[in-house]
């Protein structure tokens, strides 16, 4: 197991990260999984022993269920919290009132407070904003993480599921008025859907962000199981959507790799992410011990410059403006050298 920094911060967290939406079974995550207690320990165990450091977890996640296992889990296994970086989220619906959503101060304070509760811990490693709301302002949002930040109820902040300008300005706003920055983002990213690489890959690069990656196996379609007809979760709750041709085309360029190094089509996928120099963690979650046992090995695969290419091909995103005007006009400053632009550009 490697360790990167998070961000621009001195907190080191491992590549493999443990997701635990499947902790909990309640609402609509019982579609993701209804682990109880014991199960979670042994996972929670599992990912501990192979050297993972970091678990992420969220409040909504089987309505506050999940980060009550979590919490419990650590101090069942008599875990060093202190060793463990923590991380949640805030945004969604705890409630039915007005205000018991969203990303205002008031809804921010009141959950940060109970999801310290629910782990039974005094600090929050990484307190994560779960989504976009368009009903509050941006620096109402950004002060009220900063608050928790210095009252030493969180330690850092980051964001999950915004697009690029809305984090690049949100970054503008904490910089200008001296608030703590986000320091990581938390976005879908796979073989099966690389769209994060039209802006938010280069922003997270130019800005210096840790890029957590969920849902690497695009809700189970990489592992290989539904290819022609596999039934399974998908057939139910095909999430994240996938491209089905697309989708298939990269499935064809990974058997081969799987075979070739006698691994399975899941630890390619992930291979294949933890080689991204932009990644810093890959959240892998798993409902039964042998499914964990088999992401967490994904760290001793080392693709080669070959298939890392095969697999590129065959999961390229199709040409998309203005990305192609910016290549194509840029060419020819590359590298430092000035050269006569060709005609035509």
């Amino acid at each position: 197991m490697r360790y990167k920094p998070l961000g621009r911060t001195g907190l080191f967290v491992s590549e493999l990260c443990l997701g635990t939406m499947t902790f909990g079974g309640q609402g609509m995550f019982a579609r993701i999984g209804d682990l109880q207690q014991a199960d979670a320990d042994a996972l929670v165990k599992a990912s501990i022993d192979a050297g993972v450091n970091f678990i992420d977890t969220a409040n909504v996640y089987s309505e506050g269920l999940s980060e009550q296992i979590t919490g419990q889990a650590i101090r069942n296994l008599g875990l060093d919290r202190d060793a463990l970086v923590i991380a949640t989220k805030v945004m969604g619906p705890m409630g039915a009132g007005p205000n018991d959503r969203g990303t205002s101060r008031k809804h921010i304070l009141t959950q940060a407070r109970e999801s310290l509760k629910r782990l039974g811990t005094d600090y929050i490693d990484l307190y994560q904003i779960h989504g976009w709301d368009p009903a509050v302002p941006i620096e109402e949002t950004l002060a009220a993480l900063d608050t928790l930040v210095r009252a030493g109820d969180v330690r850092y902040v980051g964001v999950s599921n915004w697009a690029a300008w809305q984090i690049a300005k949100a970054l503008g706003i904490s910089e200008r008025r001296d608030l703590a920055r986000f320091q990581s983002v938390q976005a879908y990213y796979t073989l099966a859907g690389r769209d994060l690489e039209r802006e938010i890959g280069p922003m997270v690069a130019s800005e210096g962000l840790g890029l957590m990656v969920w849902s690497p196996l695009a809700g189970g379609f990489l592992s290989g199981k539904y290819r022609n007809g596999g039934e399974g979760r998908r057939a139910g709750f095909a999430f994240p959507p996938v491209d089905g041709p697309r989708g298939d085309k990269v499935l064809d360029a990974m058997a081969p790799i799987a075979e070739a190094h006698g691994r399975s089509m899941a630890q390619i996928a992930l291979a294949w992410l933890l080689q991204r120099p932009e990644v810093t963690s890959v959240i892998v979650g798993a409902k039964r011990p042998d499914q964990l046992a088999d992401n967490l090995a994904a760290v001793d695969v080392v693709l080669s410059a070959d298939e890392v290419a095969a697999l590129d091909a065959a999961s390229a995103l199709p040409p998309e403006y203005p990305g192609w005007m910016i290549e194509r006009q840029g060419e020819y400053r590359k590298g430092g050298a000035i050269t006569a632009p060709p005609s035509g550009r």
